[in-house]
């Protein structure tokens, strides 16, 4: 049976059509899924019964269920969260100032093994559905009545290797008749799959884009990113131009720092000239440790100087803080011990 919250608005509104509903029947039905929390169609009592009758035979109203939570002395919270067949998923909830930033996941482990990166290491499992993206914030919402002000697709899993739900989640969080997040409050984080570059810019929303770079030159950023050796440097920087030629917004360059493996004043350099030719923004992030990994951070000084070579060359960066390292916030790290049944 298909899960009502995997659909967009549009799915929604055809799949009334071939019942002989009209449209505003969906757009009720979105009321209540979105905006009340509602889970159940006996309780959507501006419908007709005999409608509510044919949803609860078509249809069924999924859910996430909450496993575990840890909070971090600087506000951070993990959420595990168990999918109906078994395995677990981490959403992290990361106040700054008058933001409220929810990392979402949107596999089931991930298929990209990047070497510094917990997510990868238990394997893939799976893609989650719409429900399952959106799930996560409408738990938030609904059972903690927390307001999330901003979503990255950051968490376990590739987003742009699971396009076609990731995209309509998107537009079920966007929808005025959903949940209606501002686009440009959505970020989506991507290791370089080039392909779906070029797709993600014909969405035809103002959602962010974060390529995930972590070194400027092919045989490190292979060694550190295995999917480099199919999509190599090259191709991504040529996919990013086209997107951003394409009307694309101003692209973000994440770049996480390993001690001693891609924090020299070369690979500054380099990261420099990517950045400037894409007229991109950099995010600088401080390795967090992750257990059974061998990869250190950087001490303070060589970060300063590795941001300072940045600014110098006319690049636009920023540290971003390290928060909820106390409860290795890091994303797949929880999920991990939880799938291997630990």
């Amino acid at each position: 049976m298909t899960d009502i919250k995997d659909l967009s608005l549009d799915d929604l509104k055809a799949a009334f059509a071939t019942m002989g509903e009209p449209g505003f029947r969906a757009v009720q039905v979105f009321d209540w899924l979105y905006k009340k929390g509602v889970d159940r169609f006996d309780t959507m009592k501006n419908l007709p019964s005999a409608l509510r009758e044919k949803l609860a035979r078509s249809f069924n109203v999924g859910r996430i269920e909450l496993e575990a939570v840890v909070r971090a002395c600087d506000g951070t919270e993990k959420y595990l969260f168990r999918l109906r067949d078994g395995p677990c998923i981490e959403s992290v909830l990361i106040p700054s100032g008058r933001r409220l930033t929810l990392c979402l996941s949107t596999q089931a482990g991930c298929k990209f093994r990047c070497a510094f990166c917990a997510s990868g290491r238990h394997g893939f499992l799976r893609d989650l559905t719409p429900s399952e993206i959106v799930g996560q914030v409408l738990f938030l919402k609904d059972n903690l009545e927390v307001k999330t002000t901003n979503l990255v697709f950051m968490g376990m899993g590739e987003p742009l290797d699971n396009f076609e739900n990731v995209a309509r989640a998107i537009r079920i969080l966007n929808a005025p008749e959903g949940l209606g997040l501002a686009a440009r409050r959505m970020t989506v984080s991507t290791v370089g799959i080039v392909p779906a570059i070029a797709r993600f810019k014909d969405l035809g929303l103002q959602v962010n884009l974060s390529i995930s770079l972590h070194a400027a030159d092919d045989a490190k950023r292979s060694r550190l990113l295995p999917v480099n050796a199919t999509y190599p440097l090259d191709k991504v920087v040529a996919a990013v131009e086209d997107y951003i030629k394409g009307g694309g917004r101003k692209v973000t360059l994440e770049y996480v720092l390993l001690k001693g493996v891609n924090d020299t004043a070369a690979d500054a350099a380099g990261l420099a000239r990517i950045a400037r030719r894409l007229k991109a923004k950099v995010n600088l992030i401080p390795y967090s440790p992750v257990s059974g990994f061998a990869f250190e951070t950087p001490d303070s000084g060589r970060v300063a100087r590795f941001m300072t070579t940045l600014e110098e060359t006319g690049v636009s960066a920023t540290l971003r803080e390290s928060k909820g390292r106390d409860i290795q916030a890091a994303c797949g790290q929880l999920a991990g011990r939880f799938n291997e049944g630990g």
